[in-house]
């Protein structure tokens, strides 16, 4: 009974030893998660999620024990709103100083109260070089996905993100809007941009269009910037007869910032303090980058960060990009059910 006893306290004790972290998938290098657990003597569990919609509706199902989460600012908002974040202790944060101040002190978090910057991605477009060459078609405009003078000539060889907010930005910018426009004649107007475009695109596609760019099914592909690099990482390594490329359209794109946050049903906010400090350390925050592409708001990462992917400007925007980039901000109540709407109208048509 003794040594029953003792064994139960030995799992109970490496139990309390997790970090319980929910991320995107494929958002963490295995080598950087090794490095901290054996820094910390601790394990690293993850439970991974595709996109903001689908974690935010887990949380609000009941969904605990998550330490750490991942969140876009849009999402960021909409945790603070509801009371479910840990403020941070910044005195656990020494690294903290590594973070650009570009990325600090945004709408979404303004102060940094509750959320650390780790990586971004730019809504963009990725394209066949080789096709889009042949068929004449421009590759730095919106209006290769909207318009059917252009699409006449992709029909079925086209995919947009299976993302409503996402997709109506994109419609947004396109006709000159905000990409955060709430008035209600202006999303109508891109409601009806998608629907004309509809009949034209092969899918609503938020995670195989990486392999359907890289075998060569689909030409052009409405996605992130690290969604793209990816692909056309893979196309050169299969040595595929053609090459991916991604461009950031004239009117403008999203920038999606991604932070480290506390939630507070999480039992190790230690563990969650340390993980954090460990990313913070431009090492381990450019390991991020160099693996799927990501943008990164860590100034002493940059010297870790490989050449090419340092001076690809879909990844590192310079100013003139960065002026025409938005941040999604949270909805409320109301717009969220008119845009959920709208986005039924546009998926039954």
């Amino acid at each position: 009974m003794i040594l029953t006893f003792l064994a139960c306290l030995a799992l109970s004790a490496q139990a309390r030893d997790e970090l319980h972290l929910y991320n995107w998938n494929n958002y963490i290098s295995d080598a950087t998660v090794a490095r901290f657990e054996a820094t910390c003597r601790c394990k690293v569990v993850q439970d991974y999620y595709s996109d903001n919609e689908e974690m935010l509706a887990k949380l609000a199902a009941g969904a605990t024990g998550h330490d750490l989460i991942v969140p876009t600012g849009d999402a960021v908002e909409s945790l603070i709103k509801s009371g479910q974040l840990r403020p941070l202790e910044k005195t656990k944060l020494p690294h903290l100083k590594n973070v650009d101040p570009a990325y600090l002190d945004t709408a979404f978090d303004p102060g940094n109260r509750y959320s650390v910057p780790y990586a971004y991605t730019i809504t963009l477009i990725g394209y066949n070089v080789g096709k889009m060459r042949e068929l004449k078609l421009p590759t730095d405009t919106w209006a290769v996905i909207f318009e059917p003078g252009y699409l006449k000539k992709l029909k079925g060889r086209v995919t947009v993100l299976d993302s409503q907010r996402e997709l109506m930005a994109a419609a947004l910018k396109y006709l000159g809007y905000s990409a955060n426009d709430t008035d209600e004649a202006h999303w109508r107007r891109a409601r009806d941009l998608i629907i004309r475009a509809k009949p034209y695109w092969a899918a609503f596609n938020a995670s195989s269009y990486i392999k359907e760019l890289t075998v060569g099914n689909i030409w052009l592909a409405h996605g992130y910037s690290n969604d793209m690099f990816q692909a056309q990482q893979d196309a050169r390594l299969a040595g595929r007869p053609f090459t991916i490329a991604y461009a950031t359209p004239k009117e403008g794109a999203v920038l999606a910032l991604d932070s480290m946050v506390l939630h507070q049903s999480g039992p190790r906010p230690d563990l969650a303090h340390r993980f954090i400090d460990f990313m913070l350390e431009g090492k381990n925050s450019a390991e991020l980058t160099n693996l799927i592409g990501s943008g990164n708001p860590n100034r002493d990462a940059l010297q870790y960060i490989e050449p090419a992917i340092a001076a690809n400007q879909a990844v590192f925007p310079p100013p003139a990009v960065q002026r025409r980039l938005e941040m999604l901000k949270d909805l409320d109540r109301n717009q969220r059910r008119v845009l959920s709407r709208m986005w039924t109208e546009i998926k039954v048509h």
